[in-house]
């Protein structure tokens, strides 16, 4: 047997498991756009037509890559009340998306959703059902996930959200103005983001307890 065949009968067999691992970690490494059959193939040390033989195309890895990022964010808990369970979503859904940054573009696009993404899915709603109506669900369901998928994207492509780095770039794009030229921004940098402990992340709790007490206050839930 020659080293080359000896190699190739150590290699460890090709599964779909093991291309969509590949494929979630070739995207969150080079994005979405850029993860395309070849680079796969590379990363696996095979040829793109063998990845066919385990998923049959493209659509499917897709397919599933984002039934994966849905398991990875936490249900919401049947052991708590409608606000803190999705509260615990929201917060675990932030989560992944940051950690795959591709994926906000895509969760929602699948027109053959995985067994996750339904459960998901299915999940949310069914927490959302213990407290709201079901046009309130809808409505709350829509925003809640737009709100969600919105600021983890201005989120990811903020050059500085926090500390010494926001605290010189707010210095860099401020401090040569003049004051009178924009005295909003003026009043906004200097008594509030560049105070201690200032986290733009800290916006994302603020707008989601905004979000679910308006949505507990349309439905009629508060006094």
């Amino acid at each position: 047997m020659s080293p080359s065949d000896a190699a190739k009968s150590l290699r460890t067999p090709l599964t779909p498991d093991r291309v969509l691992d590949a494929a979630m970690a070739l995207a969150d490494d080079v994005g979405i756009q850029n993860m395309t059959i070849r680079r796969l193939a590379a990363s696996l040390d095979v040829k793109p037509m063998t990845i066919y033989h385990h998923i049959p195309n493209k659509e499917a890895i897709l397919d599933g890559m984002v039934d994966r990022v849905f398991a990875e964010i936490s249900l919401p808990p049947t052991e708590t009340d409608w606000k803190t369970a999705i509260r615990v979503r929201s917060e675990s859904a932030r989560n992944v998306i940051a950690r795959h940054p591709w994926a906000v573009t895509v969760l929602e696009s699948r027109s053959n959703p995985g067994p996750a993404t339904l459960s998901h899915h299915d999940a949310v709603l069914g927490c959302l059902r213990r407290a709201l109506s079901v046009e309130m669900t809808a409505h709350a369901y829509a925003v809640l996930d737009a709100f969600i998928y919105g600021f983890t994207i201005q989120e990811a492509a903020l050059p500085a959200t926090d500390g010494e780095n926001l605290a010189n770039l707010a210095e860099t794009i401020v401090a040569p103005t003049a004051e009178s030229a924009y005295p909003h921004l003026t009043e906004l940098t200097a008594e509030h983001v560049l105070q201690p402990g200032y986290d733009f992340g800290a916006e994302f709790d603020f707008g989601l307890d905004l979000i679910l007490d308006g949505l507990e206050a349309a439905s009629g839930l508060r006094d």
